[in-house]
């Protein structure tokens, strides 16, 4: 049965414009409000949903026809529909970049878009631009327009004067610090290490205008998806997964397929020093382990456990920042060198400019596999590949793929709805 519920994508002409911090005003906003919010990110991305959790007060999935396949889209939003008052959609990059894009996305599915314009470096203009966005694409829904780092209620009127008829103002967000939300090279600065982000997000959804907040966007019928069936499960399997700031870049659609399949699922920090639990299988997660080598190098013990789990034949999945760990040595931007955990023979440096990004299929074993790549991380690994991933849009990311024993490793991060039965064999013997 179809569900109907109001929903926004919220977009821009590019990135760094500001639309993880309208997406997140708007649902704290509406959140303190007393309406259910479900907030998605369109794409691969870890680090903006882990703000929209804390804004929405909801776990954040990601929204990818390529990526996890149209279904699985619709599964996704007809699921929200069924319980939110409002849903909320980040796009990325700009409204028109990528294949898919965020626009591909709205127009497949309905989404009207709101778009945020920085317009703090422009007056009139903002109006050209907004009706660039809006007319570019026909049967492409434009809704309203936010602006974002305005200086003054004079330069907002400015803004708000320039707009065609036919879009609506939502409002400007004022230029304003104590609402900024930090970053650092893989793009924001992780949710659990800002101490006043409840402040910051609180601020943006108070400096939201009453039109932003009092009404809702236009209603949007889902329809609901095709059942699909695994195969496979995990039924008594105990997997444990590392889960700190060095391994924090978790997909909760890919823990939602291990929990589904029956696994049990064990989360342990190797910066708190937790022990390796008794498990049948491990996940190394990406993060930032080359802002914590400090910390990695000393864990003897932890090193000892992971090696006596992959010669004794057991599953462990390395992705990313998990994949550094598993090398010899790892270096970061300073120069300083670090012992890890030997896994795979091989070094890597941290570079100070992006190493590799991009979408990426690769075809194993268990069965074809897509998640994407992004770091800034270069690696000598003296392993054979086991497989080398594509690049869907012809870019010139190909990650290879490492296997020893059942130990897979990456930096591929895999995302486990593409091809659930293929995803739950890495976790098997």
């Amino acid at each position: 049965m179809s569900r109907s519920c109001p929903a926004l994508l919220v977009s821009a002409p590019a990135s760094g414009q500001g639309k993880t911090s309208v997406t997140a005003a708007l649902a704290r906003a509406q959140a303190r409000a007393g309406r259910k919010v479900r907030v998605f990110k369109t794409g691969p991305d870890f680090l903006d949903p882990m703000i929209l959790q804390r804004a929405s007060g909801a776990p954040v999935y990601q929204l990818d026809t390529w990526m996890g396949g149209e279904d699985d889209v619709r599964a996704r939003l007809h699921a929200a529909a069924e319980e939110a008052d409002l849903i909320l959609v980040e796009g990325v990059m700009g409204l028109f970049d990528g294949r898919p894009s965020s626009a591909d996305l709205a127009q497949r599915f309905g989404l009207p878009v709101l778009a945020v314009i920085d317009g703090s470096a422009m007056a009139q203009t903002f109006g050209a631009l907004a009706h660039g966005l809006a007319s570019y694409r026909d049967g492409l829904i434009v809704h309203g327009l936010i602006a974002n780092r305005v200086g003054s209620a004079y330069h907002a009127t400015l803004l708000r004067e320039s707009l065609p008829p036919a879009l609506t103002w939502y409002g400007a967000l004022p230029r304003d610090a104590a609402m900024g939300l930090p970053e650092r090279h893989l793009g924001l600065v992780s949710a659990s290490e800002l101490a006043d982000l409840d402040a910051r997000l609180d601020a943006l959804a108070d400096a939201l205008p009453v039109e932003a907040v009092g009404q809702l966007p236009p209603a949007v019928v889902f329809q609901p998806p095709a059942v699909r069936h695994s195969t496979r499960r995990l039924d008594g399997r105990r997997i444990a997964i590392a889960c700190d700031e060095a391994f924090a870049f978790v997909y909760p659609a890919n823990l939602d397929v291990l929990r589904d399949a029956g696994a049990e699922l064990i989360f342990f920090s190797p910066l708190a020093g937790d022990a390796l639990p008794p498990c049948d299988a491990i996940w190394l997660p990406g993060g930032y382990p080359e802002l914590h080598l400090d910390t990695l190098t000393t864990r003897d013990d932890l090193r000892r456990d992971l090696h006596a789990h992959v010669d004794a034949g057991r599953p462990l999945l390395a992705e990313c920042g998990g994949l550094l760990y598993a090398l010899d040595r790892l270096t970061d931007t300073h120069g300083r060198t670090a012992s890890m955990a030997g896994l795979i023979a091989g070094d890597a440096t941290m570079q100070p400019r992006m190493a590799a990004l991009g979408m990426q299929s690769v075809d194993l074993p268990e069965g074809l596999l897509r998640g994407h790549s992004f770091h800034y991380a270069k690696a000598t690994i003296a392993t054979t590949a086991l497989a080398m991933a594509s690049n869907p849009n012809g870019g010139p990311t190909a990650e290879a793929v490492y296997r020893r024993g059942r130990m897979t490793a990456s930096f591929v991060h895999f995302y486990f709805p593409s091809n659930v039965d293929a995803a739950l064999r890495l976790f098997l013997p």
